[in-house]
């Protein structure tokens, strides 16, 4: 006996392809931002592993020596790490041995005393971390009672902002080409699903229904679609991420949950905003074609 065709209802495209075409844009579109995330990480890294050397006065006593460390402590500029400022002390002899054991030389034995001075070493705060701040920065320490000299590597700390500038120019560059490309993608993806139903929409044209009507069935099934398409491509880059940081544990240095995370709500966001507003641009171009168009 032969069954009966099932009829066509509103909104009822196969999905199944679209939501995996959605989640392979999205998935490239998550890859990106994942590297964007890593270079925003590391560029704090790196800013923040850039040292201020503070020389002191010569004999200072050990309260003056410890009240300036809590009095650098406090400092906005000052790096903190695990909610400790990242202030060490760095004596006269520590910085003679670490002298001799670079260069092999000792220089004590000619000169028949140590000309160093003791010294804290500051990493900064990234935020800080650039030729503006760091010659107020320097200049605020340097009038600090017991501070002989202030000094950092200048030319070290520009060369690193130019080259992270330049970077990140590019970076977000290319994220906008690529977000581009996905919008086309997913934007004609559900066009194409789209116009099997182009003639469904005109027979409820026919029988007086509504432009809201129609059009609603498939905006449901849009936003859905790009609900469960954002949903998965965070969860494919959840596992890539983690089988990353197995192959290379040097990577957890770069991790970022709470950006991570706001990357996977942009995901989903991204794929129902693109397929509600593909569907409703589609379908209205639909309802405003004639007959002859249609075919």
């Amino acid at each position: 006996m032969k069954q009966p065709a099932r009829k066509k209802k509103l909104g009822s495209y196969p999905h199944l392809m679209v939501v995996f075409s959605i989640t392979l844009a999205l998935l490239v579109v998550g890859l990106f931002g994942l590297l964007l995330i890593h270079a925003h990480k590391g560029t704090r890294l790196v800013k923040e592993n850039l040292e201020m050397q503070v020389y002191l006065q010569r004999d200072l006593p050990e309260t003056q020596l410890l009240q300036l460390q809590q009095d650098l402590a406090r400092k906005p500029f000052v790096a903190r790490k695990n909610d400790e400022p990242q202030v060490r002390f760095l004596s006269k002899e520590e910085g003679a041995r670490r002298f001799i054991d670079q260069t092999g030389e000792d220089f004590q034995q000619f000169l028949g005393d140590n000309p160093l001075r003791d010294a804290y070493l500051l990493k900064l705060n990234a935020d800080y971390a650039d030729a503006k701040n760091l010659a107020r920065i320097k200049q605020e320490l340097g009038q600090m009672p017991g501070v002989f000299e202030v000094e950092y590597v200048e030319s070290l700390i520009t060369s690193v902002n130019e080259n992270l500038r330049t970077l990140s120019l590019v970076l977000i560059g290319f994220s906008a080409v690529l977000t581009f490309v996905v919008v086309v993608l997913i934007n004609n993806t559900i066009k194409l699903a789209l116009f099997s139903q182009r003639f469904l929409i005109r027979s409820m044209q026919l029988v007086g229904a509504t432009p809201g009507f129609i059009q609603w069935p498939f905006l449901r099934r849009a936003v859905w679609q790009g609900l469960v398409s954002g949903i998965l491509a965070s969860l494919l880059l959840a596992a890539l991420l983690q089988y990353a940081y197995l192959q290379l544990s040097e990577l957890r240095l770069l991790e970022d949950n709470r950006l991570f995370a706001a990357l996977g709500i942009l995901l989903v966001a991204l794929g129902m905003g693109i397929g509600f507003l593909s569907s409703w641009r589609a379908v209205r171009k639909y309802t405003g074609m004639s007959l002859d168009e249609l075919y």
